[in-house]
């Protein structure tokens, strides 16, 4: 276990995730931007297989992986970073994300309607995830109200873990607890088909980019800013 980690584990301080939004300042694109967007179909499979192969995202410890995953056909890969972006005709609905938080709290995706949403999936046991942790949080701090931030805690099946993460990077936006991903099933277009990956939902609810593995705030900022000047 990371040793932040392991001292956090602790620490009996619990924040609350309060104020979701943080004030705004944009940053240009600094994104690899492929396209056009591949078509999905729905994911057929069961949650566990499905995160077995998600978990080749985090394998290695650096993050970067190697190369696509070899297995089952459903397209699951490394992240590299590479973000692919949805033309606003070609975008379609993502699906509703619904929970319990790292605190217990009930939190869906419905909350945030009318506002351009970033979905970040991660696990406290993955090293790509803790490096671009900080990022995160910037880009959060940077875009402000007008951008809500939502994780998607995957493959922790205790809290603990996924807690003292949240509070050793001083996360500010809140997580749904979502040990054996079913949720991410729900993507028909763009699936976050590693860990980390991270989706952008447009102010009508449809996916509108996918990073896959870590990014950086500028990357993020750039991405979310593009996708506002497209609609």
């Amino acid at each position: 276990m990371h040793p932040v980690l392991r001292d956090e584990l602790h620490d009996p301080r619990r924040p609350r995730h309060r104020d979701l939004l943080r004030g705004a300042r944009r940053r240009p694109a600094a994104t690899r931007l492929v396209g056009p967007p591949v078509p999905g179909g729905h994911v057929r499979r069961l949650a566990a297989v499905a995160l077995t192969l998600l978990l080749v995202g985090c394998s290695g410890g650096a993050g970067t992986g190697d190369g696509p995953a070899k297995g089952d056909g459903l397209g699951f890969q490394t992240g590299d970073g590479t973000v692919t972006m949805v033309d606003p005709a070609d975008r379609v609905a993502a699906p509703v994300l619904a929970g319990p938080t790292l605190d217990g709290e009930e939190i869906s995706t419905a909350d945030f309607a009318g506002r351009m949403i970033v979905v970040n999936v991660w696990g406290s046991w993955c090293a790509p995830c803790r490096a671009e942790a900080p990022h995160l949080v910037e880009a959060a701090e940077q875009l402000g109200d007008d951008v809500a931030f939502l994780g998607v805690n995957t493959r922790d099946l205790d809290r603990a873990p996924a807690q003292a993460f949240e509070r050793a990077f001083e996360v500010t936006y809140p997580s749904i607890f979502d040990p054996d991903g079913a949720l991410l099933l729900g993507f028909a277009q763009l699936p976050p088909k590693a860990i980390p990956s991270t989706v952008v939902i447009d102010e009508e609810g449809r996916v509108a980019a996918r990073i896959l593995g870590q990014v950086t705030a500028t990357t993020l900022t750039g991405v979310v800013a593009d996708v506002r000047e497209a609609q």
